[in-house]
């Protein structure tokens, strides 16, 4: 059984899905290092306001997230990589290809691809939220043994 003890959360920006992902996933699993990175960050960056805003509504604080790049030494330093969606492999994979076997999507046990919400409604974040929170649950069960 291999062990996942540094679990590296991606998407895009890193400042709407992987910081909520990243803070959700450290809950369930506190033992473990959890962080997040960006395929095309806006370094630097505070997470986004509504997703800030959406994440607090269920408890989950995105206070002092600092957006980061992702890089090929980062992919490298953990034992898993979470993605948001499909192509979000593809990417990894082009920066770190000896990573592609440790790299899944975050939604895998829902089988689904988890959708930006980046300048969209509060509803496309809560809807987010709400995916990332169900697939959270499901790794947060396989992680857990």
């Amino acid at each position: 059984m291999m062990h996942f003890d540094a679990i590296l959360i991606v998407c895009v920006g890193n400042i709407c899905r992987s910081p909520t992902a990243e803070r959700l996933l450290q809950q369930a699993l506190p033992h473990k290092t959890v962080s997040s990175a960006g395929i095309a960050a806006l370094t630097g960056h505070a997470a986004d306001a509504t997703a800030a805003a959406v994440a607090l509504q269920h408890d989950v604080s995105l206070e002092g997230h600092s957006a980061r790049q992702l890089t090929r030494a980062l992919c490298q330093q953990h034992d898993l990589i979470l993605v948001m969606e499909q192509q979000h492999i593809d990417a990894v994979s082009r920066l770190a290809p000896e990573m592609r076997g440790k790299t899944m999507r975050y939604g895998h046990w829902l089988q689904r691809d988890i959708p930006d919400p980046y300048r969209q409604s509060r509803e496309a974040f809560e809807f987010t939220f709400e995916l990332i929170a169900e697939a959270t649950r499901g790794w947060a069960q396989r992680l857990n043994k």
